[in-house]
């Protein structure tokens, strides 16, 4: 083999290195961003699987990987030490009591609100004591068996501010802690005489003859459910973390077209609806004619003014382990950006 042979496998081979060696930073260069989401299999989580199946988190470069989990306070550990980056969780007491024990969390946008018509949280009262003329206010609930998810919930606070309306204090009715699952079998036995209860139980129990919708858009524009941050994701990748929050203000206008005045009957309802029944296991396609969505602001603007009013109620009922501020636990700065690039929502035209 000669000395010119050798020189040109040497280069012919340099180059082949070189080749794959661009390739290579190409492909990692273009590699998607990964990003672990919490969620609850819950109708509201359908923003985070549009954004999945109609490529909006891959559009911005983002890889999204969603971990199931069987409550909400669950997440708060996993968004604090950075095994998950985004957190679907609620507006409670629970929320302040982690800020103030250093868990680093931020609310970033609406997940669930309930706007004028999107009260997927109505106040419930089972349909034989209104049948039969016991209940025919609120204030006839003094002394009566009230379910709720638990201490500390968005909900208590709206049972207080309903019965507050009426002349009645949160101590006026018995609290008996229940999931929302179960509190149509605890209308049906008569566990329970009342409930502020979530879409799609409200629903089933209307449909399943045991309790009627009572009271509804009786605490309007509460901040329910919320969108969460760790404070790795907020400091260490922040970029990322706003494009994340670009998709999810895009996917959750899609949602606010298909369910515009407060029913699933909007422009592209029939695939959201497919995508909710795929992903919560929901079968009857029927519920969604009579069933209220749940409202996300298409900006992702979180309501400040009613987590302050129930940040009043957990104060004043001892749900928290020390004095808390809603500035502790929200950035709104996301959501802002997010805006600002893709220009404020504008409603579809069917």
């Amino acid at each position: 083999m000669n000395d010119r042979t050798t020189r040109r496998r040497f280069t012919a081979g340099t180059l082949a290195v070189a080749i794959a060696a661009a390739l290579a930073s190409a492909g990692a260069a273009q590699a998607a961003d990964k990003v672990k989401v919490g969620i609850n299999n819950v109708v509201s989580d359908v923003v985070f699987h549009l954004g999945i199946e109609r490529g909006i988190f891959a559009a911005e470069g983002l890889e999204v990987e969603l971990i199931a989990f069987d409550s909400g306070p669950k997440m708060i550990a996993p968004l604090g030490s950075g095994q998950i980056d985004v957190g679907a969780g609620a507006s409670s007491a629970g929320l302040y009591n982690a800020a103030a024990r250093g868990i680093n969390i931020k609310v970033v946008a609406d997940k669930g609100s309930t706007p004028v018509h999107y009260d997927y949280m109505p106040l419930m009262v089972r349909k034989e004591l209104v049948d039969s003329g016991k209940v025919k206010t609120v204030a006839d609930l003094k002394g009566m068996r009230v379910g709720s998810v638990g201490p500390g919930a968005a909900t208590n606070a709206k049972m207080a501010h309903i019965l507050a309306k009426a002349g009645l204090t949160y101590k006026d009715v018995n609290h008996n802690y229940i999931g929302y699952p179960q509190q149509i079998a605890a209308f049906t036995t008569g566990a329970i005489d009342a409930a502020i209860t979530t879409e799609p139980s409200v629903t089933q129990a209307v449909n399943n003859g045991v309790a009627v919708r009572f009271v509804v858009d009786g605490y309007p524009n509460q901040q329910v459910a919320v969108l969460l941050y760790g404070g790795d994701f907020i400091a260490k990748r922040r970029d990322i973390a706003q494009r994340f929050m670009n998709a999810y203000v895009k996917s959750a206008r899609i949602f606010n077209d298909a369910t515009a005045g407060g029913r699933f009957d909007g422009k592209g309802a029939d695939e959201i609806i497919k995508t909710i029944m795929r992903t919560t296991g929901l079968k009857d396609a029927e519920l969604f004619k009579t069933m209220i969505p749940n409202g996300i602001d298409p900006d992702g603007k979180v309501d400040v003014a009613s987590m302050a009013q129930d940040l009043k109620f957990f104060t004043e009922t001892g749900y928290l382990e020390r004095p808390a501020k809603v500035e502790d636990v929200v950035d709104t700065s996301f959501a802002d950006a997010a805006v600002k690039q893709i220009g404020r929502y504008k409603a579809a035209q069917n």
